[in-house]
């Protein structure tokens, strides 16, 4: 298994980056909630992977943090009918810590606006995740420790009404960010109104 890259990295898109580790490009899939931590294209680069490997395809996935690599693979490897396009979806549309906060909470809500999660999506993932020995008291020690900041919480909010309304979701990512960097004090309201002006 590779655990991590370790190279120059040469693109990098919202899905999507290319390594160059000693001469040989690796096409390393990835959230959205890793792109927003990328540096500039040519700067080295040390990304946490995840091969999978299938009979047509090897495909690797990468992070920028371990908190959402675990998740990843928890999602993978514990909850049935959810593959490794589904759990990335997972992490684009909601920070590691507001995912975690829902699974302990039994938010069903929240968690089926995610792109590629429904209703029964949703339930099948508090029961399977809720029940791991361990998992719910560490998430809650965890969620009430480091909770979202207020920010955070506004641009997650918004990207998911935007998603709602029918936009990509690395569309409505980039437009909110967008908007908060302009103006941090932009409410929910503020920051979905504002992104609609950008991609309309």
């Amino acid at each position: 298994m590779i655990t991590f890259l370790h190279g120059t990295m040469v693109e990098a898109f919202p899905t999507h980056v290319v390594m160059d580790v000693h001469g040989v490009g690796y096409h390393v899939l990835i959230p959205l909630s890793s792109y927003d931590r990328l540096p500039a294209p040519g700067v080295t680069l040390k990304i946490l992977t995840h091969l999978t490997v299938r009979e047509d395809a090897h495909i690797m996935y990468g992070f920028m943090t371990t908190g959402e690599r675990d998740l990843f693979r928890l999602l993978v490897n514990h909850v049935s009918g959810i593959g490794p396009k589904t759990a990335l979806d997972v992490l684009s549309g909601m920070t590691v810590i507001s995912f975690k906060s829902c699974v302990v909470a039994g938010d069903i809500a929240s968690l089926s606006k995610i792109k590629g999660i429904g209703k029964k999506s949703a339930e099948r993932i508090v029961v399977e995740l809720k029940d791991k020995v361990g998992v719910a008291a560490a998430w809650e020690a965890a969620s009430a420790a480091n909770a979202p900041t207020p920010e955070e919480a506004r641009i997650n909010d918004a990207v998911l009404a935007l998603i709602a309304l029918g936009f990509k979701q690395p569309d409505a990512h980039k437009a909110a960010r967008a908007v908060v960097a302009k103006n941090g004090a932009a409410t929910e309201e503020e920051i979905v109104r504002e992104s609609l002006k950008q991609m309309i």
